[in-house]
């Protein structure tokens, strides 16, 4: 027996990153645009690395509170009140390690082997592959799409429902389409969890990247406190710091220590220095999030009709997040085309197979970048697609 067969299957089956093969293919060539990756291309604002190196030269390098220290859980309160208009106690959030390591935790907490976990695809990859490692089966709810955009058919997910189904994990706005659930889709969702006690894992990330009026409907909205949710999030889209690797869940208060009890047995905490920038980022930042959507809704707008003036992409315009989830006419094979547009228009996209059933047709474009780059870009797309 070979040494990977005596790793645990589970293990074994964790899939290959859709999205590192293309990235693989194309990172180091030059004149190469970069459009594969979840974020955008501005560095961390200075105000937030100042306060991380600020309490890094003061000696903030020891072990702190697991559950992340006062001042960023009262942060986060701060901005619940802001941005949702409902007061939470400190004691409903748990920093951690980035927003994966939230959803790895929810994961753990509500659901093991056998279990079923559902999911709304396309999805951003790592939640299903994340229950499957945990020994859960992930179950995806395929969203719909037509002329009139994505859509979610509450219907869909009931059917999916067994008796071996733990949790709805529901990331809106959804990372790779843009689709956006409303208030009235949201609470369909949460009644069905309630009538069949089932947990919901909001990925609720984008929430702030939303085109239409305010932020995105939030499940905050509309639920009660005892209700089964845990919602899962990170500092990394918002405040642009996706290296730093700090996220966080707001759960009940009631749970406090068993999410605490799975920090200490997974990472053990978030470096302190760290969250006094995320500290920063939240209590300052607001300014600097409205100025990231703005430029995103530009950049959107300019892709958009690029593409669209070929007469050959097929797309709805997303109503949140950052990305275009497109189809070009007669391309069936996204992973094929995603790598001959790294070799042809030096153009780096994610495949869409990357992203689950629904999305094989599809390539995810992040337009979360400066407007030159990516009128280049979509031009240089324009030009591959009326080559093929």
């Amino acid at each position: 027996m070979t040494l990977i067969e005596n790793l645990r299957a589970e293990a074994r089956a964790a899939p290959e990153s859709g999205i590192v093969a293309v990235m693989n293919r194309g990172r180091d060539r030059d004149g190469m645009i970069p459009l594969w990756a979840g974020e955008g291309d501005l560095p961390t604002p200075t105000f937030i690395t100042d306060a991380a190196a600020r309490a890094l030269a003061g000696g903030e390098t020891f072990y702190t509170w697991q559950k992340g220290i006062p001042e960023l859980r009262q942060a986060l309160a701060r901005y619940y009140v802001r941005h949702f208009g409902r007061s939470f106690a400190e004691e409903e959030f748990i920093v951690t390690g980035s927003g994966m390591h939230a959803i790895q935790l929810a994961i753990d907490a509500v659901a093991g082997k056998g279990n079923e976990l559902v999911y709304l695809s396309p999805a951003w990859p790592n939640f299903a592959a994340a229950a499957g490692v945990a020994g859960a089966v992930p179950v995806a709810v395929t969203l719909d799409q037509s002329g009139n955009g994505w859509s979610c058919d509450v219907g869909k997910i009931e059917a999916a429902i067994t008796p071996r189904t733990k949790a709805l994990f529901v990331n809106s706005p959804s990372n790779p389409t843009g689709w956006t659930a409303d208030r009235e889709t949201l609470q369909a969702i949460l009644d069905l969890a309630r009538g069949r006690g089932l947990w919901i894992i909001a990925d609720e990330i984008y929430s702030l990247f939303h085109y239409g009026d305010g932020r995105a409907p939030s499940f905050i909205d509309i639920m009660a406190d005892e209700d089964r949710i845990l919602f899962v999030n990170s500092f990394s889209k918002n405040w642009a710091m996706t290296g730093w690797r700090v996220g966080w869940i707001k759960t009940h208060p009631s749970l406090q220590q068993v999410f605490e009890n799975l920090v200490q047995y997974s990472t053990s905490g978030v470096a302190q220095f760290m969250q006094r920038g995320a500290v920063v980022a939240l209590d300052e930042g607001d300014a600097f999030i409205v100025e990231q959507v703005e430029r995103a809704r530009a950049a959107r707008d300019l892709v958009c009709g690029i593409l669209a003036a070929t007469g050959r992409a097929r797309f709805t315009v997303p109503q949140g997040a950052f990305y275009l989830f497109f189809a070009v006419d007669g391309i069936t094979d996204s992973r094929a085309a995603a790598f001959d547009i790294v070799d042809r228009a030096n153009v780096g996209l994610a495949p869409g197979t990357a992203f689950g059933p629904g999305g094989e047709a599809f390539l995810r474009l992040c337009f979360h970048r400066r407007l030159d780059q990516l009128e280049e870009a979509a031009h240089r797309l324009a030009k591959w697609m009326t080559s093929v």
